[in-house]
């Protein structure tokens, strides 16, 4: 075999390789968390105020079910002490038909209390929108297929502080978009203080573009630029031999 063809050949695997080191960044994208406002075109916008207190199937679909010590529905005003409402701003309800001023929201939301909340989507999706009021570090979101847990996120992961503020800077209108869809949202709290409402779902996500090494894209840059010179000279070696 010449040099040249072993030289090919070389250059052929560096840019398999790199190709698949790409493909490979591609697949392993994790799952992105967000914060800002409910993004549009999802195909549920669920306001949970029809929802029994012993739960069940919401207005949107959604099978909704509590475990442990004070998981269920509330509403204000909350006389216990255990709860504190979600904090609307800037307009976040008008998704969900919530049009009341800013404050505390004022219709009905869920609470884990000292337990969780699960909610059993009708279909496989991609994208998970939630208001998510007064976070704290003991708060846990878990996305499940079936019983399969698939990823999961902290208050910490929402907010570095995590404080249990319970006023406008407390609360934030959070987006996961997974590339692998889920099934079963599951909120838990090891103490009072995961409150949440206004859930909306995607089957098809904002698209989430995973970076890749860079080492990655410059040996399939090289690759292909290498290649290319190669061809070239097999190209005008080829014709000066015809002449």
């Amino acid at each position: 075999m010449s040099r040249e063809a072993t030289r090919f050949d070389a250059v052929v695997f560096a840019i398999a390789f790199g190709a698949t080191v790409l493909s490979s960044a591609a697949i392993a994208a994790a799952p992105a968390i967000s914060v800002g406002s409910v993004r549009g075109g999802a195909g549920v916008y669920e306001n949970f105020d029809s929802l029994a207190a012993a739960g069940g199937l919401s207005a949107k679909g959604i099978n909704v079910t509590f475990s442990g010590t004070g998981a269920g529905t509330a509403a204000l005003p909350d006389s216990s002490g255990h709860y504190a409402a979600p904090y609307l701003s800037g307009g976040s309800g008008k998704a969900f038909h919530n049009f009341h001023a800013d404050g505390p929201d004022a219709t009905q939301y869920l609470t884990t209390g000292m337990g969780q909340v699960t909610l059993q989507l009708e279909d496989h999706n991609r994208y998970f929108g939630l208001l998510w009021g007064s976070v704290d570090d003991y708060n846990t979101l878990s996305f499940y297929d079936g019983n399969t847990l698939l990823f999961s996120f902290s208050g910490i992961d929402v907010d570095g502080r995590a404080n249990g503020n319970q006023g406008a800077g407390g609360t934030f209108y959070v987006n996961i978009n997974s590339d692998t869809a889920f099934n079963k949202v599951v909120a838990s709290s090891t103490n009072y203080g995961f409150e949440f409402d206004n859930v909306a779902l995607a089957i098809n996500p904002v698209a989430v573009s995973p970076v890749p090494e860079p080492e990655a894209y410059s040996l399939l840059m090289a690759g292909l630029a290498l290649i290319g010179a190669i061809i070239r000279r097999r190209t005008i070696t080829s014709a000066m031999k015809a002449c």
